[in-house]
């Protein structure tokens, strides 16, 4: 579809603007751009751009002698700790020509420099480049600064990642708490949807304003005029950002492509982000495989298998881990887009099939197999290509992917996916039958230490998902008879929690972050228990962040005797709501405009037919899922927009791809208020 077509081009063409800059350079870049080019075609777009070298962006990196020029490519404001680092790898390199891109728009460099006027050209940029010049030693040599949005990571067609923002979540309760603890207690806010963005520090205003920006410059980029629509106070303030983008304006009066963005904050369904219901092979795969370093989405393959290198218990040998993208082959990235959209037994099929169309391309003597598919089943396959170079290198992609899926399906972690499966599927029955005190004493029994050899047994990192999982679904529970009782069980979890969290071997990264400790020897019972009761300040809140919502309250239906209870998805409902034959007005779906326009509109309602925006007005649909998106959703928007409005096309965008224990580290763990933005 060429109106998708457009928009599918977009990341990659705001990456030929940097790859047109890197010849002969050494180029230095950021985790985060880094990890953007993985998914636009990775290190080899840069060297087939003529790049002499791809360096980390580092105060211990530099260029060599001959290397006089340099490209850096970085996420951040171009002030503090990001400027520290240019100037040192500059001063101990002997560049003549620097050339630096910025993913931070100026408008908002000048306005982390506190400048409200309005100046011609880019001066803050212009400024930069007179101190490169003087960092390299000679006002003559050349300089550069620009901004490039090269925000955007397309995962599949269907859906754009943003890992800049891989951080970036809606705020919950207790940040509302500090914000008002700096106001004046007449001025304090009663609820998070009456913070407005100045109120919030100047880093997620910062923040903020560079998602609405990036967004931005995809619109003007495609020539299209948007509609903004917004469920939840984060994204109220990102959609109102956009809709107010001083940009904006110009572009709206003649773009002549037309699209709907309906931002959604992750928080109004924690529910289907923390459970294990999806039945999808790559949240499996995400889950269990180690992510890359310094990667919020891929993960590493093992290539050992197809070597003829031994693995010992003492030697590990050294040896470049595959991953999940595929940019150089159509094969490979049509099998992952199936992977990615599919329910579990029809991907792994699909894996199956694709190993077994590579090995007889290249006339390799398999067995076919029939039945179920076995990760033994499919090592045999990719083993067969092990000892033919030229066919390992013409299917690697889908080599890769068959790997991947093998070592998941054979992990021994795996058996604790079914395990929380299980145990969420008791509790969605339990909220219907007991108070809430009941139902989290059916938790009790799984609190306890595990066994050293426990692989395949819960720990704490699942029961803290399993926590979430509870408590954003506390308010189904039935009415209860004795209010002290729930503190009181809370308080056997919270001790028991603790104990487990203690007699672990060691700390995952997770419980690292939570506990401030680095390893199992620094953390004491006091500091364990502090952190687990900061989890449940926390979980406490959780259940109420659809309180403000009118319609799309519940993510629950009870059993009603004859159908088990059930979760329903918060964005299914959305969907089924933004596609309804009638079009009712939503209360929930909040428009949001350019200010003005809006103003005067419900002036002249009093004497003539105004209709307001709807999502479902134009054959484009964005979704904006602050705070992240699961795979089996990505599944979940294609069955509803098929079967409501199959002429409308859907694209994802979100901050990141989750796995269950993102969700836990995304509450618990992250500076919500105070992102780091590189100053």
């Amino acid at each position: 579809n060429s109106v998708v077509s457009v928009f599918t081009c977009f990341p990659g063409q705001m990456w030929d603007r940097v790859l047109s800059k890197v010849k002969k350079a050494v180029v230095f870049m950021d985790d985060k751009c880094a990890e953007s080019l993985h998914w636009n075609g990775g290190a080899t777009s840069v060297f087939e751009s003529g790049a002499r070298n791809l360096k980390q962006f580092s105060s211990f990196e530099a260029g060599g002698e001959n290397e006089p020029k340099a490209v850096f490519v970085v996420s951040t404001l171009l002030k503090g700790r990001t400027a520290d680092i240019i100037q040192d790898i500059v001063g101990l390199s002997h560049f003549q020509y620097c050339v630096v891109f910025t993913t931070v728009a100026h408008s908002i460099h000048l306005l982390a420099n506190n400048v409200t006027a309005v100046l011609e050209g880019n001066p803050v940029f212009e400024q930069f480049e007179d101190k490169l010049c003087e960092w390299m030693g000679d006002m003559n040599y050349t300089a550069e600064v620009m901004h490039a949005p090269v925000v955007f990571a397309p995962v599949s067609p269907q859906l754009f990642l943003a890992p800049t923002f891989a951080h970036l979540f809606p705020l919950l309760p207790r940040d509302l708490e500090t914000i008002n603890m700096k106001r004046p207690e007449k001025k304090r806010f009663g609820s998070l949807t009456d913070v407005d963005l100045h109120s919030l520090t100047p880093e997620l205003q910062i923040e903020i304003k560079s998602l609405a920006s990036a967004v931005n410059s995809m619109f003007e980029s495609t020539s299209t005029r948007e509609e903004s629509f917004a469920l939840g106070p984060m994204s109220r303030l990102i959609a109102g950002e956009l809709a107010n983008h001083p940009q904006a304006k110009n572009r709206r009066k003649t773009a002549p492509n037309k699209a709907s963005i309906v931002f959604i904050d992750r928080t109004l369904d924690l529910t289907g982000a923390a459970g294990h219901h999806g039945d999808s092979l790559v949240e499996k795969i995400l889950t269990v495989l180690q992510p890359l370093p310094g990667h919020t989405t891929d993960v590493q393959v093992d290539m050992l298998e197809l070597t003829n290198l031994q693995r010992t218990p003492d030697s590990q040998p050294t040896l470049a881990p595959g991953c999940l993208v595929q940019t150089q082959s159509s094969t490979a990235r049509l099998l992952w887009e199936t992977m990615l959209a599919s329910k579990q037994k029809e991907a792994v099929m699909e894996v199956r099939r694709q190993l077994v169309e590579a090995a007889s391309k290249e006339n390799l003597p398999i067995k076919m197999g029939l039945g179920r598919v076995t990760p033994e089943q499919l090592c045999s396959y990719v083993q067969l290509f092990k000892s033919n170079w030229g066919a390992l290198e013409s299917h690697c992609g889908v080599i890769q992917l068959g790997l991947a899926t093998a070592q998941t399906l054979r992990h021994p972690t795996l058996p604790r996916w079914d395990s929380c499966l299980a145990f969420e599927r008791l509790l969605l029955q339990a909220l219907g039958d007991s108070d809430f005190a009941g139902v989290l004493r059916q938790l009790l029994p799984l609190m306890k230490p595990r066994s050293r050899s426990g692989e395949e047994e819960c720990g704490p990192d699942e029961l803290l998902v399993l926590l979430v999982y509870l408590y954003s679904l506390a308010g189904e529970a039935q009415p209860a008879d004795d209010e002290g009782e729930e503190e009181k069980v809370e308080r056997e979890l919270i001790g028991a929690l603790t104990l487990v969290i203690t007699r672990e071997a060691e700390l995952s990264p997770l419980l690292q972050k939570l506990t401030g400790c680095g390893s199992i020897e620094e953390l004491t019972m006091e500091r364990a228990h502090t952190a687990v009761e900061g989890v449940f300040d926390t979980l406490r809140e959780l259940s109420h962040a659809r309180d403000h919502l009118k319609q799309l309250k519940s993510v629950y239906t009870a059993s009603d005797g004859v159908h088990q209870a059930m979760y329903r998805p918060f964005l299914r409902q959305v969907l089924e709501e933004i596609f309804h034959p009638d079009r009712p007005e939503s209360p929930d779906i909040e428009h949001m405009s350019g200010g003005l326009t809006d103003m005067l509109k419900t002036g002249f309602s009093m004497f003539m037919k105004v209709s307001r925006p709807h999502p479902s007005d134009h054959a484009l649909l964005f979704l904006f899922l602050v705070g992240g998106v699961t795979p089996s959703e990505l599944r979940l928007i294609r069955e509803v927009v098929s079967a409501h409005k199959p002429g409308t096309q859907v694209l994802v965008l979100s901050t990141r791809l989750l796995r269950p224990t993102d969700v836990p580290e995304l509450l618990f763990t992250t500076q919500r208020l105070v992102p780091d933005i590189g100053v």
